[in-house]
């Protein structure tokens, strides 16, 4: 199935098709870095250590059908989680729509360029670390502040 043209800005999300859900993806990479969470605030610190299946040159998974088998902890976006969005970065298009707003221009469902995210300095490209190689109790050593 195709998607509709320009659907971000005219069909609510809760009414998009599975690929219209899945083209909403910018392609950053930010949702599959490890995030931690202050308990006693609920702010959320992303660090650079990158789930283990990101390839950290295309920010996606490697394995994106089978993630949750291989890596439990893995984000899933549904949108009966919509009011949880929060936790997204900031540019994220899901985080976006759900709070009413519009993509921004360099997205690519917008500028018809992928390369655009990467070539922002907005996605993870080139700034992650493997999980593979960082204990779980160290990430806090990795906590990151990049600007959106």
């Amino acid at each position: 199935m195709r998607v509709r043209e320009k659907f971000w800005e005219t069909i609510p999300l809760r009414q998009l098709t599975p690929q219209e859900w899945e083209a909403l993806c910018d392609g950053c990479g930010k949702c599959c870095l490890h995030k931690l969470e202050d308990s006693d605030s609920g702010e959320v610190f992303y660090t650079r250590v990158a789930c283990r299946l990101l390839d950290p040159d295309s920010c996606r998974c490697t394995d994106y059908s089978q993630r949750q088998r291989r890596v439990t902890a893995c984000v899933v976006l549904r949108l009966e989680d919509i009011a949880d969005f929060d936790y997204l970065p900031a540019t994220c298009a899901y985080r976006l729509l759900a709070r009413g707003q519009g993509l921004p221009d360099w997205h690519y469902l917008v500028s018809d360029d992928a390369e655009q995210v990467h070539a922002l300095g907005l996605s993870v490209r080139g700034r992650t670390l493997s999980g593979e190689f960082v204990h779980p109790d160290g990430l806090d050593e990795h906590i990151i502040h990049w600007v959106e």
